[in-house]
């Protein structure tokens, strides 16, 4: 299999198969394009206990899996919205835990399934759902990053606190942990509302430029209302 991140303002991301049987899967409707050869599966990947705890983690029920049926046989996976497509190699990594939302595609050696946070409040206030992305096996993942990628290689013990919305994912060396904003002046009066993302190395962190929910709530307090 070989890849190429296509596009600046809104990537996508083409794979082009080497042999047949080599497949990628997505969720549903995360296909752009693709040429002739390549078969199309849509099925609860895992079975349905997974199925749904993937649709708590922000993702479709159905995954869609495309096999390829001959040499060179081509597809394409866009982002949905405006930012960067992130190739990562999971062997390499030992795995990942990503926000709802982040994952776009898969190699099928990639397993992609539900993460409990270890702090039940992590979850409760996190701002990002109770239930995170856990992407482990081996083969390549992409991700959907929202504004510009920030990596950080976080030491032993060194903290980054993070706005929720602004992780995209981290290393499963890095404990994640949910801090209460201090003081009710900060609380009120200080625009990030009551929580912050704690982030402690070692580990890689990656982050994005854009909070695509707080975007969208800007967007929707402009559009009128009869």
């Amino acid at each position: 299999m070989r890849y190429e991140v296509l596009g600046d303002t809104m990537p996508a991301v083409e794979v082009v198969f080497d042999k047949p049987g080599e497949s990628m899967y997505t969720q549903s409707g995360g296909m752009a394009w693709m040429s002739e050869g390549i078969a199309m599966d849509s099925n609860m990947r895992g079975g349905f206990g997974k199925s749904i705890g993937r649709m708590f983690a922000g993702e479709s029920l159905f995954m869609a899996t495309y096999k390829a049926e001959k040499p060179g046989a081509m597809i394409a996976f866009a982002s949905t919205v405006a930012g960067e497509v992130l190739p990562v190699d999971v062997g390499a990594t030992g795995g990942m835990i990503c926000q709802k939302g982040a994952f776009l595609c898969a190699q099928e050696s990639v397993t992609l399934s539900v993460a409990l946070t270890k702090k039940f409040s992590a979850g409760l206030f996190g701002g990002e759902g109770f239930i995170l992305q856990d992407i482990s096996g081996s083969g390549m993942v992409f991700l959907e990053i929202d504004g510009n990628k920030v990596e950080k290689n976080l030491a032993p013990g060194e903290v980054i606190k993070v706005d929720t919305g602004n992780v995209v994912a981290f290393e499963k060396s890095v404990k994640y942990e949910i801090e209460t904003v201090k003081g009710l002046k900060n609380i009120f009066f200080g625009g990030e509302g009551l929580f912050l993302t704690k982030l402690t190395g070692p580990g890689r962190v990656i982050l994005q430029t854009q909070n695509f929910n707080e975007f969208a709530g800007r967007i929707i307090k402009m559009v009128p209302s009869r």
